[in-house]
């Protein structure tokens, strides 16, 4: 009878600690769960002043970032037709350049830079104005070109004549993006029998067309953010546009530049000039500038004053 109860005693203490370890690790998987699951860290982004990395850069540039460059495209002309996928942009600086001029530096890839668009598509950066930018796997249609200079970091010079828009049409140029347009050495696939030459800068573009776009109305170009930021440069990204035909209200105007992140609460730009956002969480995030006029609301162009951009910011 004694032994039936130990054994009893025996079995029943097994079960309740086997119950308590499986509600410990029940407990434990919950925990983790949730941890994987969490949301990424909320936004708290606030305005904040140049960064001192960007402030030592421009004190050796002499009176570079005090310079007036004007842009003039010699190609493509306006309003010209092109019978070819692949789109060739030249360009010629000049104004007060001050010892402005656009050129990578080869240890750095840094440097002075245009800031080449087609349509509404992020930028692409032109240093080389010695030698042709290619658009390349451009569709057929009406397409619109902006170009306007741009300092190491991105930050455009916004003095008159610094801005260049152009329309041009594709007819018939075969642009494919599941097709190639240029050979391994870079030589486009209608000179690929010719001697060889240096692989000119330019970008594979996106399938897009200009849009009704009005170039004497109102237009903002979107410029920064773009891309991924790493390291330090995640702890400050610069807000930077072209304005066209507008004065913003703090500059006198009757306009405003709305912004928001990841669908938050616009807030608004009155004056023409970058700015720098702090707090960022890692991830991707969505960025969304607008052209409004003075009652808040968008002022059309052929759907470029309102812009939506996504970086990564990875630490």
């Amino acid at each position: 009878m004694m032994k039936a109860i130990i054994l009893f005693i025996v079995l029943i203490s097994a079960f309740v600690f086997a119950g308590c370890g499986g509600a410990a690790n029940n407990s434990q998987n919950a925990q983790n769960s949730n941890t994987n699951s969490a949301k990424p860290t909320a936004q708290n982004l606030a305005v904040g002043e140049r960064p001192q990395k960007i402030k030592d850069l421009m004190a050796g540039r002499g009176e570079q970032d005090a310079a007036a460059p004007t842009i003039k495209v010699l190609e493509p002309k306006a309003n010209a037709t092109f019978t070819s996928s692949v789109v060739k942009v030249k360009l010629e600086i000049g104004g007060d350049l001050k010892g402005y001029m656009p050129g990578m530096n080869e240890e750095t890839h840094t440097g002075n830079h245009i800031h080449v668009i087609l349509d509404n598509q992020p930028y692409e950066a032109y240093y080389n104005l010695g030698s042709e930018f290619e658009l390349r796997n451009v569709v057929d249609g009406e397409h619109t070109l902006r170009v306007f200079p741009s300092r190491p970091w991105h930050e455009s010079y916004k003095n008159e004549g610094a801005f260049q828009i152009v329309k041009f049409t594709v007819k018939n140029g075969g642009g494919d993006k599941t097709k190639p347009t240029t050979t391994s050495n870079g030589n486009t696939m209608a000179n690929a029998n010719a001697e060889p030459k240096p692989t000119p800068e330019g970008k594979d573009m996106q399938n897009s067309t200009a849009g009704p776009v009005d170039a004497s109305k109102p237009l903002l170009t979107y410029s920064r953010p773009k891309g991924e930021y790493k390291g330090d440069d995640t702890n400050a990204v610069m807000i930077d546009f072209w304005l066209s035909n507008a004065k913003l209200t703090g500059d006198g105007g009757e306009y405003r530049v709305s912004w928001s992140v990841d669908g938050g609460e616009p807030k608004f730009i009155e004056k023409w000039e970058p700015f720098w956002l702090t707090g960022w969480a890692a991830g991707k995030h969505k960025i969304v500038l607008t052209l409004v006029d003075k009652d808040g609301k968008i002022v059309d162009n052929g759907g470029f004053n309102a812009t939506v951009r996504e970086i990564t910011i990875t630490k």
